[in-house]
């Protein structure tokens, strides 16, 4: 039987979206810091050759202009403001995350609360802003290189590193304004902002060259099919749950004894989400992002590396799969589900798994279904960031499909529309409070005095 949440959320109607005032003003200020993003987009990096960019951004396109153009919105090939994107923020974060688990003062600055949480965030903008002092950088002399500057020089290497990183701590400020007082999480939607800004063009560009010939009617459909199919497995696979069940048992608070409680654990067959597929082709992306910025004069070992692992290469392939099965091991049980902690948190509450002593064997097995389900999840992740890998070089479908670009969509979208529910719903249970007590103090208002009953 369906709880009192389940058929709330199945009663939910726009009737009661629009009498929800503060969720339509938390959607409006987040789609007018999105709209400004989208602007700052199109705004030019000071200096720069626009005849020859274009050139420049076809040339570059297997390196920086991959996983990174994929993040900023096409700001990148525009050599916007915004060129660089909120990836130093992200990378940045990442680090410091997988640090907080190795570095034990930083595991303690962690315990310790809002303060210590106040802390890391403060290392995450200092790293953040290093990484992109370093990216800048590396993109302004890639800029001189390629002929792109119209007065190259130590003001032209100055005035892109200052713009680009400022770009990017107003974009990290803008993510956190969203998240704050906004609806969703800042730093994900400016991402899928990013990634289906650019979906319009890679569409049209798709069906034109279907159009002229160049594609054949059954790729087109198939493509067509493979997308809807792998977006259907994509929702599956990231809503995938194993449930451990967790007993409490019986105590007494007080003069009151409360019965023992059954409830469960649950573990996602993706525990760390789209983070081992970003790592991955950020390493993968590495040799040929470096002979980009070294305006393509390589050495032999350069060359023969870009010629063993270039994107589409068997090597390429294998060695991508084989680091989204580290990094998803890796991140699972460093940051995203460590097993120790939620052994000692059981602990402490007085919960136990059936049949598993508390402490050190729950432990064991929590790690035990945890490495089994993520054998799952990991080969999940590397079929679907393989996938178009294959097809777009091995068939030369020249449809941009990612799989990283599809994970992070599916993600971001599906963890907005719950937060737009929960919101609904606490508007209506607090509409819901506020009849009831209205209808209270009607009652009280209107109540007649009894009278005594009659002796007999």
């Amino acid at each position: 039987m369906a709880s009192a949440a389940e058929q709330m959320a199945a009663n939910l109607s726009w009737s009661a979206f629009g009498k929800a005032t503060e969720l339509r003003q938390r959607i409006w200020f987040t789609i007018g810091l999105l709209i400004i993003y989208r602007l700052g987009t199109y705004i030019p990096v000071p200096g720069i050759d626009g005849a020859a960019l274009r050139n420049f951004m076809d040339q570059a396109q297997a390196g920086i202009g991959g996983i990174l153009s994929m993040f900023t919105g096409g700001a990148l090939g525009r050599m916007g403001v915004f060129a660089l994107g909120i990836m130093p923020y992200i990378s940045a974060s990442i680090i410091v995350q997988l640090l907080t688990s190795m570095v034990p003062s930083l595991e303690q600055l962690k315990k310790e609360g809002e303060q210590g949480r106040k802390k890391i965030n403060q290392y995450t903008r200092y790293g953040t802003v290093a990484l992109a002092l370093f990216q800048a950088y590396g993109l302004a002399k890639s800029l001189e290189a390629g002929g792109l500057a119209h007065d190259p020089g130590l003001f032209f290497q100055a005035s892109v590193v200052i713009t680009l990183v400022g770009g990017t701590m107003f974009l990290m400020w803008l993510g956190e304004q969203i998240t704050a007082r906004g609806i969703g999480n800042g730093i994900s939607l400016i991402i899928f902002v990013g990634i289906v800004a650019e979906i319009p063009a890679a569409l049209a560009n798709f069906f034109a060259q279907g159009r002229s010939g160049a594609i054949s009617t059954p790729v087109i459909l198939g493509v067509i099919l493979m997308v809807v199919a792998v977006i259907a497995f994509v929702v599956f696979m990231e809503r995938a749950l194993r449930k451990i069940r967790i007993q409490y048992p019986r105590r007494q608070v007080g003069m009151k004894i409360y019965d023992g409680q059954s409830s469960h654990l649950p573990i996602k067959v993706n525990p760390a989400g789209v983070i081992p597929a970003i790592f991955a082709s950020s390493l993968l992306l590495l040799p040929v992002t470096i002979s980009t910025f070294s305006g393509n004069q390589t050495g032999p070992i350069m060359s023969t590396i870009l010629a063993y692992f270039g994107p589409g290469q068997p090597l390429y392939l294998i060695f991508f799969a084989a680091m989204i099965v580290f990094f998803a091991f890796f991140y699972t049980h460093n940051v995203s589900f460590k097993s120790d902690d939620v052994a000692d948190n059981l602990k402490n509450q007085g919960g136990f798994i059936p049949g598993i002593r508390p402490g050190k064997r729950t432990e064991e097995y929590l790690d035990y279904v945890v490495n089994r389900v993520l054998v799952i999840g990991a080969a999940y992740l590397a079929a679907v960031c393989l996938l178009p890998e294959i097809i777009r070089h091995q068939w030369s479908v020249p449809f941009y499909f990612g799989g990283t670009s599809v994970l992070i969509v599916v993600s971001v979208t599906m963890d907005t529309i719950n937060q737009v529910q929960s919101h609904l719903l606490a508007h209506q249970y607090e509409g819901l409070i506020e009849k009831s007590q209205l209808r209270g103090k009607r009652k009280e208002g209107s109540a007649k005095p009894r009278r005594a009953p009659s002796r007999r």
